[in-house]
């Protein structure tokens, strides 16, 4: 299986409008692929609070129309990225989207865990409450974003659920880049799991981005990384890899802590 993981710069000075149209064409290039992920807030920045409310979308607006297009162009099944998206209640949510090869939605994720503490997303957006599965031909992808990398229950509740493949969108700040691949590393060890974690480079309302998206297999091993600017991270692994892991090394039958959680499987 081949994954693209897209790295885009957002800075300023470059409009949403043409961010999505590059995005676009840039997901579009990806005809080798089996799987395109783009990073967390890439329309806006993750850190700039200022513009979520301005730029918000609905589900199905103009980030969807172009990424469900993209998608289907280029035959790829495309995690988006996530979008500032306002419910038709007017609350705010960190949302991401999956489309099928076909350019259909697969599955939405409202991000569950807010970053900010007591400003920024942790206010200015609603929390989601569901753990989101998609089912792919080769395996099937457990949805996180960003903040959510810091809670291993999220992660063992998509296990749970049948997860394989943990694919996560970010807007990871370069000061905590350390962290980034410590806990890339562990989400994947402790869950057996292939993790494929897409970020952004740049610099979002002053704050520099980590970049540095990476995938690592299910022993921790790191297959591909890239490095802090703009890039295009292409990796080929075998989802195979998971069960053989299990069942050469079955941690995950010892577990006794800890609930199941339900999932919603797309």
């Amino acid at each position: 299986m081949r994954a693209s993981l897209i790295q885009i710069a957002v800075e300023e000075g470059e409009s949403v409008d043409s961010r999505r149209v590059r995005m676009a064409s840039l997901v579009r290039e990806q005809t080798g692929a089996d799987l395109v992920v783009l990073p967390e807030l890439w329309t806006t920045g993750a850190f700039a609070y200022e513009l979520f409310d301005s730029e918000a979308e609905p589900l199905e607006g103009p980030t969807y129309e172009a990424m469900a297009k993209a998608a289907s162009d280029a035959g790829v099944w495309l995690h988006a990225g996530s979008i500032p998206e306002r419910s038709p209640e007017g609350t705010l949510y960190n949302t991401s989207l999956v489309f099928s090869p076909s350019g259909e939605l697969a599955a939405a994720y409202r991000k569950i865990h807010r970053f900010g503490f007591d400003k920024g997303e942790a206010v200015l957006m609603g929390a989601g409450a569901e753990l989101v599965t998609v089912a792919l031909p080769a395996t099937t992808l457990g949805l996180a974003t960003c903040y959510d990398l810091r809670f291993p229950e999220l992660f063992r509740g998509l296990v749970d659920a049948g997860a394989e493949t943990l694919v996560l969108s970010a807007g990871w700040p370069e000061r905590r880049r350390s962290h980034w691949t410590l806990l890339a590393q562990a989400r994947a060890v402790e869950n057996q799991s292939f993790v494929l974690a897409c970020g952004t480079a740049g610099t979002h309302a002053g704050v520099p981005q980590a970049g540095h998206s990476i995938v690592v297999d299910p022993w921790g091993e790191v297959l591909a990384e890239a490095g802090a600017g703009e890039e295009i991270l292409t990796v080929d692994f075998d989802p195979a890899k998971v069960s053989a892991t299990r069942e050469q090394f079955p941690a995950l039958k010892d577990r006794v802590l800890g609930l199941e959680r339900p999932g919603r499987a797309s």
